[in-house]
């Protein structure tokens, strides 16, 4: 089994990241036997599709492989890198660029979503950004790639373009990689909007709680997250339409490994004056470790890089054979 999973060095890592990804992929890490691999990945190179300044970005991935440490990901136990330093990813996307189809392109959903009107103005790369994805996960021939609901579609690219390809130049080169659905997956929503995903994108930070925030921020925000008037459910039947109040049980839920059931058992009848400060609690001791730890790794850029550059070398090795059967495949001498 060969596990791989990315996540973009942008802006700071907040609570969506870690418990919709990034506490699976510990997991997972965790739970793996001495013949399966986990390839935990930067995806700076996906970054580029919106402009970002040279210096902004080599932070941003320091700052993400530290976050990523600190969140559980063990340097020694996982692939941990980013893409730049493997450019088999590059070359890979490129060979894929003759097997993708521009009508599958042209259905993905991602694209429209994020070039909004303006299609003309938007880069080619995120254009192809899904060929760059099915590259990344090619090229490890992954068996498994965790998934969302904002994935599925890409994962099935992916399998579309390992597909025509083996068939195209009479090959089994490629594996289908197969979706992972976590057994605990977890759609946290912003805290201003319960039908929004939280999001580092989002203007206001009040919407989201950072894993950089300190224990007075994540309380204030708690206390302020939108909610209406109603008491808590009994049950979890009884936050239908109630999108604030079903995120903020969800949240509480999911960190301290209950249903939604239980949780409305335990604050029934109640207000939110006594559910937020409950769920504030947990929300600083569960975030205070990998805060303390984050603000420490951040600062020790060369240790930083040492990691990235150990997790390279292991990538690149492990793709350096299917990336020379492609070029073989496609009788490119390299």
């Amino acid at each position: 089994m060969r596990v791989l999973s990315g996540i973009q060095p942008t802006g700071n890592l907040h609570l969506g990241n870690y418990l919709g990804a990034i506490r699976n992929w510990v997991r997972m890490q965790d739970e793996m036997d001495a013949d399966s691999q986990c390839f935990f990945f930067l995806a700076d190179m996906h970054s580029i599709t919106v402009h970002e300044g040279r210096e902004q970005r080599i932070r941003n991935v320091r700052d993400m492989a530290a976050a990523l440490v600190a969140a559980g990901i063990d340097p020694d136990r996982s692939v941990l890198f980013n893409q730049a330093r493997v450019p088999a990813h590059a070359e890979l996307c490129w060979l894929l660029n003759g097997t993708a189809r521009i009508g599958w392109l042209n259905r993905m959903t991602q694209f429209k979503d994020k070039a909004g009107k303006d299609r003309e103005g938007a880069s080619v790369g995120l254009f192809v950004y899904p060929v760059l994805q099915a590259a990344d996960i090619l090229i490890y021939n992954a068996t498994h790639v965790p998934v969302g609901e904002d994935q599925k579609q890409h994962l099935e690219l992916c399998r579309d373009i390992a597909t025509k390809f083996n068939t195209d130049f009479g090959v089994e080169l490629f594996t289908l990689p197969a979706p992972i659905i976590p057994r605990e997956s977890a759609r946290i929503m912003s805290l201003r909007d319960g039908t929004a995903k939280m999001s580092k994108s989002d203007p206001s930070d009040m919407s989201r709680i950072n894993l950089t925030d300190d224990d007075d921020a994540i309380m204030t925000k708690v206390k302020k997250a939108k909610t209406d008037p109603e008491p808590l459910p009994e049950t979890a039947e009884g936050l239908a339409g109630r999108p604030e109040a079903g995120n903020l049980v969800g949240i509480l839920a999911t960190l301290t490994g209950r249903t939604t059931d239980e949780v409305c058992a335990e604050f029934a009848g109640k207000g939110f004056g006594a559910f937020k400060p409950a769920l504030g609690e947990v929300l600083v001791e569960t975030l205070r470790p990998i805060r303390e730890r984050f603000m420490e790794l951040r600062t020790e850029d060369a240790a930083l890089d040492a990691i990235l550059d150990k997790g390279a070398a292991k990538a690149a090795a492990a793709a350096e054979p299917t990336l020379r059967a492609a070029y073989d495949a496609m009788g490119l001498m390299r």
